[in-house]
C-alpha cells in the first residue's frame, strides 16, 4: 500500500465531520520510520480514537486504543468488514492507491455474519488438517535449501534471499502446489510482487498470474485430491464454488506470506542487534521464542488493518462514528497501548496483543499456530546453519519500507563465515 506524504491544502474539514479539522495525515517520514512515536502524539491530542486522512485526504478513524480495538473487533454488528458501507466512495477515485485493500471482493475477507462463518469454517477446518510437524519438517527443508544457495558467499540479503520465499515456498506446499517446479517458483515471484512491488514490478499483472494459477491449481485438485489445504476446501460439506475457495486461498495465501516474511525478518533484525538476545543466540534455542513474541508487541508486521464500517452512527472512545465512516484498526498502536504497558515495559511472556487481530474476523484458528511453525523454524535454522551471522551494516542503516500498514526493513544484508558443503 501507498502513502501519503503531502499536507491538506486547507484546513476545511469533510462536510458534518468537525473532528476531521485537526486529523493526522497518515503517512511521511515521521511515520515510516518511528511510528510509535506519532501514536504518542496522537494519543496524546486525540484520545484512543483519532481523525486521519488517507491518501487524497480521505477521512478514517484510527483506533488507537487497546480496548477500543478489542470492543471493534468482538462486535460486527456495529463495525462491519463488506466495505460497500463506505460512505466515501463518491470520493474514491478508480485508480486510488488502498482500493485493491478496501474495494468490495467475493473473499471470506468482505463477508459477515452466517456468510462468514460459512467461507471461514471452511478455511479453519482446512487449515486444521495440517501436521504441524510436517509442516516444521517442510520448512527446515526449504530453509536449508534457501541457505545452500547463498551459505558459500559469506553475505547475503536476508529479506529476499530468506525471509520472503520461505514462508511463499511453505504456504503453497500446503495448498498442494508441486515443490521445486518452475511453476510453483513463478508463482512464489508473482506472490512477493503483487504483495510488495518493488521498482519496475507490475502488481496488477502479477495478481491476474496468481488468480489463474490458483485457478488451475483448484481444477487440479477436483480432478485428483490430495492431503493438502486446497483438496480440503473442495471437500467440505458447505459446498463452496471454485471462484470461491480461489479467492479465499488467495486470501490465505496473502495473509501467510507477507506478515510471516516480516515477522521472520524483524525477528532476525532484534536478535542481531539487541545485546539482550546476543548471549543466548549462538544456540539458538533459547531466546527466539522471546524475540518472537516481543517483535509482536512492538515491531508487529500488520502495523494497521484497513477496515471496519459503522453499521449505524456509534460513539467508540468519546467520538460520534457516523454511520458508513470507516474505522483503520491501528494494531500497533494498540499494542504499545500505555493502558495496559504503564511503565512501557512489554512483557515478552505475554501473548495478548492483537497481531493476529480479534473477534470473529481474526486470523482464523490454527493460522496463528501455523505462522509461528513457519517463523521459529526459518529463524532457528538459519541460526544454527550460520552461528556466526552477524549484520553486515550498522544498526542505524537498516530502514523501514515506506508502509502505514506493514513493519517490514527494506532489507537486512548480513555477513557469516562460508558454510562447506
Amino acid at each position: 500500500m501507498s502513502d501519503t506524504t503531502g499536507s491538506r491544502s486547507s484546513n476545511t474539514p469533510p462536510p458534518g465531520c468537525p473532528a476531521h479539522g485537526s486529523a493526522v495525515q497518515l503517512g511521511g517520514l515521521e511515520y515510516q520510520q518511528t511510528p510509535s512515536q506519532l501514536y504518542r502524539t496522537m494519543r496524546r491530542d486525540h484520545g484512543a480514537v483519532a481523525p486521519v486522512f488517507l491518501d487524497g485526504d480521505i477521512p478514517a478513524w484510527l483506533v488507537l486504543g487497546y480496548p477500543e480495538v478489542s470492543y471493534v473487533t468482538s462486535h460486527d454488528e456495529l463495525f462491519a468488514r463488506d466495505s460497500r458501507r463506505w460512505n466515501q466512495w463518491p470520493n474514491i477515485p478508480a485508480d486510488w492507491p488502498l482500493m485493491p485493500f478496501v474495494g468490495y471482493q467475493p473473499s471470506v475477507l468482505f463477508t459477515e455474519g452466517p456468510e462468514h462463518q460459512r467461507r471461514a469454517g471452511v478455511i479453519t477446518q482446512a487449515l486444521e488438517g495440517v501436521d504441524q510437524f510436517e509442516l516444521a519438517r517442510e520448512c527446515q527443508s526449504i530453509a536449508e535449501q534457501l541457505i545452500a544457495s547463498f551459505g558459500g558467499s559469506g553475505q547475503t540479503e536476508l529479506m529476499g534471499t530468506y525471509a520472503h520465499a520461505l514462508p511463499a515456498r511453505a504456504v503453497l506446499w500446503m495448498c498442494g502446489m508441486p515443490q521445486g517446479s518452475a511453476d510453483t517458483e513463478q508463482l512464489v515471484d508473482d506472490l512477493r510482487i503483487s504483495l510488495d512491488a518493488g521498482e519496475g514490478d507490475d502488481p496488477v499483472a502479477a495478481y491476474m498470474r496468481v488468480g489463474a494459477r490458483i485457478m488451475q491449481l483448484v481444477k487440479e485438485k477436483r480432478d485428483r485430491p490430495g492431503p493438502d489445504v486446497t483438496s480440503r476446501m473442495l471437500q467440505d460439506p458447505a459446498g463452496l464454488t471454485d471462484e470461491e475457495i480461489v479467492q479465499d486461498l488467495i486470501s490465505v495465501i496473502a495473509a501467510a506470506q507477507q506478515p510471516t516474511a516480516n515477522w521472520i525478518c524483524n525477528t532476525l533484525r532484534l536478535l542481531l542487534t539487541d545485546e539482550r538476545f546476543a548471549v543466548n543466540v549462538s544456540g539458538g534455542r533459547v531466546s527466539v521464542g522471546d524475540a518472537l513474541n516481543e517483535v509482536l508487541w512492538l515491531d508487529t508486521p500488520t502495523q494497521n488493518f484497513i477496515g471496519r464500517w459503522a453499521v449505524r452512527d456509534t460513539q467508540l472512545g468519546g467520538r460520534l462514528i457516523r454511520e458508513g465512516d470507516c474505522l483503520v484498526l491501528g494494531l500497533a498502536a494498540a499494542n504499545t497501548d500505555p493502558q495496559i504497558w504503564p511503565e512501557s515495559h512489554v512483557g515478552a511472556e505475554n501473548s495478548s496483543h492483537l497481531s493476529f487481530s480479534n473477534g470473529e474476523h481474526r486470523c482464523p484458528y490454527p493460522a496463528p499456530l501455523l505462522a509461528d511453525v513457519m517463523a521459529r523454524t526459518a529463524v532457528e535454522t538459519l541460526l544454527e546453519r550460520l552461528p556466526d551471522l552477524v549484520l553486515g551494516v550498522d544498526p542505524s542503516e537498516l530502514t523501514w519500507r515506506p508502509s502505514i500498514w506493514m513493519r517490514g526493513l527494506n532489507s537486512l544484508p548480513v555477513q557469516f563465515t562460508p558454510a562447506v558443503h
